[in-house]
């Protein structure tokens, strides 16, 4: 098998593209923007997080620390690159969605939203490149977030993570046992797809008293099926008039601001069927791929 090979010029100057481009966004929103509120904390942080990291992935390679680092660097880079697509990602959609949305003034605050919104998505593509760059091909050898199984296991637990926050504001899930079960299904894929992702940047992997390899094939496959099963509960249980009040969307979520309640527990099925579907394929390419982790 052929060795990784990068481009770093390439993979530089996706990074600080990105860096500009969410230091652009989180400055403008914060000074100019007028916004408030738990969703603009939300944006402003997905752009500032983001931000910080890339700095950091940057300072490190110029000044050679790769080796000194504490986590996996073949594995640490790509890692954060994929988490700072999906947040950049989340942000885009958000921050319009609940600050231009409606809003037809001509004022300079709706100018600075408009602009951040622009870098964001400018953000997204930036980090979205620096991922198709890094990520190993087939016949490379490459740590395992490389991978497409490693990268995968990145948006498990982050659409994991948007699911918390739509089923627990308003809390949509205490109402049926059927549910708590959609619920413990979401919080233990989630804990232990975070766990091989820590594992992995931390280069942990060879400490466990079974083989790593198995584990994974073994873990995709049972969180597929316990996905399968919340896939098909939640409509059921939240949409099925014999089941639930909400059946059809309420009147009033049509002037709401951002997202009602009935928005969220369509979104919360929408997702869930989601990442059904990147277990499925987690499943699929864990079977079949053979990896090497350095």
């Amino acid at each position: 098998m052929a060795l990784v090979t990068l481009n770093p010029s390439r993979l530089m100057w996706a990074r600080l593209a990105a860096l500009v481009f969410t230091c652009v966004a989180f400055s403008v929103a914060s000074h100019g923007g007028g916004i408030s509120g738990g969703m603009a904390d939300w944006s402003v942080f997905c752009w500032a997080f983001s931000f910080a990291g890339t700095l950091l992935v940057l300072l490190v390679e110029l000044l050679g620390l790769q080796s000194r680092a504490p986590v996996s660097w073949s594995n640490f880079p790509i890692t954060f690159a994929c988490y700072a697509t999906l947040l950049c990602l989340s942000a885009s959609i958000i921050f319009p969605l609940y600050f231009l949305k409606g809003d037809r003034s001509h004022s300079e605050a709706r100018d600075h939203r408009i602009a951040a919104t622009v870098f964001s998505c400018l953000a997204t593509v930036a980090y979205f490149v620096e991922v198709s760059l890094a990520r190993a091909r087939p016949g490379e050898v490459a740590g395992y977030m490389a991978t497409v199984p490693g990268l995968l296991k990145v948006c498990e637990t982050f659409v994991a993570c948007v699911i918390f926050v739509f089923i627990s504001d308003p809390i949509s899930y205490d109402n049926h046992p059927a549910l708590k079960w959609c619920m413990a299904v979401y919080c233990i894929c989630f804990v232990i797809s975070a766990a091989i992702v820590v594992l992995c940047v931390g280069e942990c992997t060879g400490c466990l008293p079974f083989p790593f390899a198995r584990f994974l094939s073994a873990y995709a496959l049972l969180a597929v099926v316990m996905y399968l099963t919340a896939t098909i509960i939640w409509p059921v249980f939240k949409f099925d008039s014999r089941n639930s009040r909400s059946s059809s969307r309420p009147d009033y979520c049509r002037t709401s601001h951002g997202l009602c309640p009935w928005d969220k527990l369509v979104a919360v099925a929408v997702l869930t069927a989601l990442n059904f579907l990147i277990y499925l394929a987690d499943l699929a390419y864990s079977a079949r791929l053979v990896f090497v982790t350095v």
